[in-house]
């Protein structure tokens, strides 16, 4: 676990407990508006937990990323009209948003929380997603099948070394930078078919991968995807910033690895994702 007196999990946390008090008070508003889906609102709390999600997953808080992926699950079938916002609904976010707030305050000690009944209230609102439940969220659309990677890289030595390892698992496409990263995806999307990994470089000219991420969650949702099960976007950079690394997190990628790539560390998201065995 990365050490969570660092400047960088001190800064990861403040941004979250301010997400999380935001997607509160958005709660709040929809609770004294009757359950009005307000679109606005909850992609704002999508993207929120999102972000929380993302960066206790990087620091190895397990109770508050497993948290966060069920709050994540719950919102992105309210996202897509599967789910109403019933009073009842709205009781178990605020009590999940309000246990994740708790778990930050005293992040050392959330490993050890118990969030059974949370989890189980949240799952219970996901019953009857029944296409869902025929596939794990975050396993790769085409399991089983060779794997479609997406290479965003303007480094020529990093790409070669990437596209060398990942070519072991099936197609590696090759964007030079974040235009041509939002132009492949298009290209697929419109011939009915979708990458399953996206590597986005963060500093790159043309488009930067932050702003590429964005247009191609725009471009999977405008194909009817939502970004829970669109491609796994992983955003390679060498910037140690904690900023850039939240603002890719709220484009609604899914992790990130600093540079040098280590490729066990790598192997390690991928499969987690189900993406390889």
């Amino acid at each position: 676990m990365i050490n969570l007196d660092s400047d960088l999990a001190g800064a990861f946390l403040a941004d979250s407990r301010d997400l999380l008090a935001g997607m509160e008070a958005d709660l709040l508003a929809l609770e004294g508006s009757g359950g009005r889906i307000d679109e606005e609102s909850v992609n704002r709390m999508f993207q929120a937990v999102h972000t929380v999600r993302g960066g206790a997953r990087s620091f190895e808080l397990l109770k508050i990323n497993t948290l966060a992926h069920q709050t994540e699950n719950v919102l992105t079938l309210i996202r897509s009209r599967k789910l109403e916002l019933s009073p009842q609904t709205i009781r178990v976010l605020l009590g999940a948003t309000s246990s994740m707030r708790d778990l930050i305050r005293n992040p050392g000690a959330s490993n050890q929380a118990d969030i059974a009944g949370l989890m189980t209230a949240l799952s219970t609102l996901r019953q009857d997603d029944r296409p869902s439940a025929e596939r794990p969220v975050g396993q790769s659309p085409n399991a089983g099948m060779p794997l479609r990677t997406l290479l965003a890289e303007d480094d020529f030595a990093s790409r070669l070394v990437l596209q060398t390892f990942l070519s072991r698992y099936g197609e590696c496409h090759i964007a030079v930078n974040g235009k041509e990263a939002v132009d492949a995806v298009r290209f697929l999307l419109e011939r009915g078919q979708r990458y399953n990994l996206i590597c986005m470089d963060i500093m790159m000219p043309e488009l930067d991968g932050r702003e590429a991420v964005r247009q191609i969650r725009a471009l999977e949702e405008e194909h009817g995807i939502l970004s829970t099960y669109g491609a796994k976007i992983i955003m390679t950079t060498a910037v140690d910033d904690i900023k850039e690394v939240i603002r890719c997190f709220q484009e609604l990628c899914d992790s990130y690895l600093t540079k040098p790539i280590d490729l066990t560390e790598l192997t390690k998201q991928m499969n987690s994702y189900g993406l390889i065995r």
